[in-house]
């Protein structure tokens, strides 16, 4: 998780529960433009068990939340991203990517076909923080005069992630129950209207809410009134996300890595191989069928010390085969994880490598992922 050096705290932004978390007592850092909760007084460890055991309320109203309008705007924005978009039921939820002519990704990103009466010319976007002007700019631009692009600045957004979330949200909202991850839908939550969907960043199963932003702070504290609840910060969800193996956008991925390098081959549609129609299909498809030169991988070095971004990555005989874009400890694996790119020929399973940490190297084995098991409901 990276905080932004060059922001002034007069310059960052703040979110509907900016006061909340100050009042947690929480350590607030610059992020995205934004001023956010890094951790709370229990601590990065604390949080993330709890997020593991129980359930974690998470602020990530910073997001941008927008909705694309038009006869069809899911055929409109297939035109941009490798997903199937037009063949999302109504209630469902899909990962994508925004790419560029290099197939290169500009960001990932997840989108909702609303299932409500009056809801059929609408799709639902949230995007990465950092990224959401120039996500927006660009999706704006290339479907002008096919479909239109209207920002939700008047709207926050919260994750309840963990074992517990559901028996949360059972009492609030028992329409919930009614949810399977990915899948979404319109609903009042401790007598507030909201937009819920399961799913989440930490691998476990959970919910985020969108509501107004001017209901954020009562809302929370209700949720935080719960006895299974309790804050997390920006922390323990990077150290969630990174055992559950997913990516941080300007990390992790970025524009100069395509979806098959990014081991995110799964988020091309099989619908869209034959046919092509976005952004840089030629490149994508060439690597899906031959290969690519690099892939991301799970690393597992030895001994205690976590590893981090921009390490380099060798053979045995010590030539760089790659890089590591995501290190940390592990608290439920009580070790270091990390991810990384390495040259196609060291990326499977079992490989060993060498990682090089402040001028010795650490013994390191190429590791499958999720490093820890995702637990996401996909019902009975």
């Amino acid at each position: 998780m990276a905080t932004a050096p060059d922001a002034s705290a007069a310059s960052l932004k703040s979110t509907p529960l900016h006061a909340l978390h100050k009042e947690l007592g929480a350590r607030m850092v610059p992020f995205a433009g934004y001023e956010m909760p890094v951790q709370y007084p229990a601590g990065i460890i604390a949080e993330h068990s709890q997020t593991r055991t129980a359930a974690g309320l998470f602020d990530v109203s910073h997001m941008g939340q927008a909705v694309l309008r038009g006869d069809d705007p899911a055929a409109a924005f297939e035109r941009l991203v490798p997903g199937d978009i037009s063949g999302l039921a109504p209630g469902a939820m899909r990962y994508t990517l925004l790419l560029n002519e290099a197939g290169g990704i500009l960001d990932d990103l997840m989108v909702t076909r609303p299932g409500e009466p009056g809801t059929d010319g609408e799709i639902y976007l949230v995007v990465n923080a950092a990224g959401k002007d120039a996500d927006f700019a660009h999706i704006g631009e290339q479907l002008t005069g096919i479909a239109t692009l209207e920002r939700a600045e008047d709207r926050a957004l919260l994750a309840l992630q963990g074992p517990q979330a559901a028996a949360v949200m059972a009492r609030l909202a028992p329409a919930s129950g009614d949810l399977v991850f990915m899948r979404a839908a319109a609903m009042t939550v401790g007598g507030i209207d909201c937009f819920v969907s399961r799913s989440g960043y930490t691998g476990e199963d959970g919910f985020e809410i969108s509501l107004a932003a001017e209901a954020a702070e009562d809302f929370a504290r209700r949720l935080l009134a719960e006895p299974e609840v309790e804050p997390v910060g920006l922390g323990a969800r990077d150290s969630l996300r990174l055992e559950a193996g997913l990516c941080l956008y300007g990390h992790d991925i970025d524009a100069t890595t395509t979806p098959v390098e990014a081991a995110l081959v799964w988020a091309v549609a099989k619908a869209r191989r034959d046919g092509g129609g976005f952004p840089g299909a030629d490149v994508i498809l060439e690597q899906i069928a031959n290969g690519a030169a690099r892939r991301r991988v799970g690393l597992l070095p030895e001994g205690r010390a976590p590893v981090r971004e921009g390490a380099a990555i060798c053979d045995s005989d010590g030539n760089e085969i790659g890089q590591v874009t995501s290190g940390g400890f592990s608290p439920t694996l009580e070790r270091p994880i990390a991810m990384g790119y390495v040259t196609t020929a060291f990326a499977e399973v079992g490989t060993e490598v060498v990682v090089n940490l402040r001028g010795r190297t650490l013994a390191t084995t190429i590791a499958a992922m999720p490093f820890v098991e995702a637990n996401y409901y996909r019902g009975n």
